[in-house]
């Protein structure tokens, strides 16, 4: 059996290559590159979910980052339980089919009490005085310590929010090093995820300038990748799960609904919060997909006809949601997909002065919904960083105090991504085994199988 390495660049496109990426253009021209047809939706949980389990979310069950647990009448996002994956993983398969293969997981989601022989993935800790300090959990839990004591502790505050930067993926592959060459060189499998390079698409879009800096780091990591693959003898796959695509335009999705009185919304200490329970239909946005969940089954063709508008490129009801492979339970009863030029925000409120405290802050498992706006600093805070700095000396002086920096103005993002861009230099890629040409998203597992035969 083979040894293989598959490393997840997160937002890489045929659209990012260029002069500035030189690592990865010597990868393609030493293996070929394809594309991958973009998963319905083209989301982080949804992408890896597939190409893990060779299943589209209809039977996998992973329906965008977060959805509405109708058992709880929560909205939760960013959960990370292997049991949420309604479909066996490659790990499940190989052993099914007779072939079992040890594997070693670095931050690829759903990572939690897996089979998987080796995990690392970010995990905070939330003491009851209401902090989040940042960790990371292990299997086995001592490989944790082993980490954070020979690379520090992992930079949760660089993996995603105003600060992100190549910090948190430099962290990773670091991680991938130590694994793979010194602890666990046996591995079969090797599963690494590299986070950096999106941020900045989605905050400058693709084609700025800026967005270019974020393809030069992330280039210099997977130069790093290489060199870890041939130092141990490992066939490199390298792909991503979608391809970031310009946006000018947000639709308010839940404003919508507010307007025509679905929505349910209690006041607490003078603040909207959105009760989705109650509510006769409310959204769950998540970059260019929106679920609506409509409480009572003939009041849907009503609700789907309040998104007959410009911005919104498709509305999919019932049995039509078969179609991109989102007819599950867990999928709103109405989906939709924003224009290429469009994503969805999650804001219910229509006055910024009672907004929920949660959404100026980074807080992204109580937020009905997925918050792009995490990643800047309102600019309408005087010298942001200091403030940040000092709330935060004074959280370690066991004051309690808000982190509220994060902008409501939605306007700010630039880059999205969730629906199949018309343009497959925006597709997701495959660098591996000299292929070429299209290749399913259902594809991507048996193609990682057969490389390790």
């Amino acid at each position: 059996m083979a040894k293989v390495l598959v490393a997840n660049i997160v937002g890489l496109s045929g659209r990012v290559l260029g002069t500035h990426t030189p690592n990865l253009n010597a990868l393609i021209a030493r293996k070929g590159t394809a594309v991958i047809r973009p998963v319905a939706p083209a989301l982080t949980c949804s992408t890896q979910s597939t190409y893990l389990t060779g299943k589209l979310p209809s039977e996998h069950g992973i329906v965008g980052n977060g959805w509405y647990f109708r058992e709880t009448g929560e909205v939760r996002f960013w959960l990370q339980h292997d049991s949420l994956v309604q479909s066996p993983r490659i790990w499940d398969i190989a052993k099914l089919n007779g072939t079992p293969i040890s594997v070693a997981n670095i931050c690829w989601w759903y990572a939690m009490h897996s089979g998987c022989d080796l995990t690392v993935t970010p995990r905070p800790m939330y003491p009851a005085d209401g902090r989040k300090i940042p960790d990371c959990w292990t299997h086995p839990p001592e490989l944790r310590d082993v980490l954070q004591r020979d690379l520090g502790v992992f930079p949760l505050f660089k993996f995603w929010g105003p600060m992100t930067s190549i910090a948190s993926t430099k962290w990773i592959v670091d991680a991938a090093h130590k694994v793979l060459e010194r602890d666990r060189p046996d591995v079969d499998l090797a599963l690494v995820y590299l986070p950096h390079h999106d941020y900045d698409l989605q905050r400058f879009g693709p084609t700025e300038k800026r967005s270019m800096q974020a393809a030069i780091e992330v280039d210099i990591e997977i130069g790093r990748l290489i060199k870890l693959a041939d130092a141990t003898s490992r066939e490199l796959i390298l792909l991503s799960e979608y391809g970031i695509v310009p946006v000018d335009r947000v639709v308010h999705v839940n404003r919508i609904l507010r307007k025509a009185g679905l929505l349910s919304i209690r006041l607490e200490r003078g603040l909207e919060q959105l009760d989705p329970g109650s509510c006769a239909a409310f959204a769950v946005a998540d970059h260019q997909v929106a679920h609506v969940y409509v409480r009572r089954r003939e009041d849907v063709p009503k609700v789907a006809s309040l998104f007959e508008v410009e911005d919104i490129g498709r509305i999919m009801v019932g049995d039509a949601r078969a179609e991109i492979g989102l007819d599950h339970d867990r999928a709103g009863d109405i989906v939709l997909l924003a224009k290429e030029n469009a994503w969805f925000s999650y804001y219910f409120w229509l006055d910024d002065s009672v907004a929920p405290d949660y959404a100026r802050t980074v807080d992204i498992h109580r937020k009905p919904g997925y918050d792009p706006c995490e990643l800047f600093l309102d600019p309408s805070i005087t010298m942001p960083k200091v403030r940040v700095m000092r709330k935060l000396l004074a959280r370690k002086l066991g004051m309690r105090n808000l982190l509220d920096v994060t902008p409501l103005d939605a306007e700010l993002i630039r880059g999205s991504h969730g629906v199949t861009p018309a343009n497959q230099k925006d597709w997701p890629i495959w660098i591996g085994n000299g292929d070429v040409g299209i290749i399913e998203p259902t594809d991507v597992c048996g193609r990682i199988l057969r490389t390790l035969a």
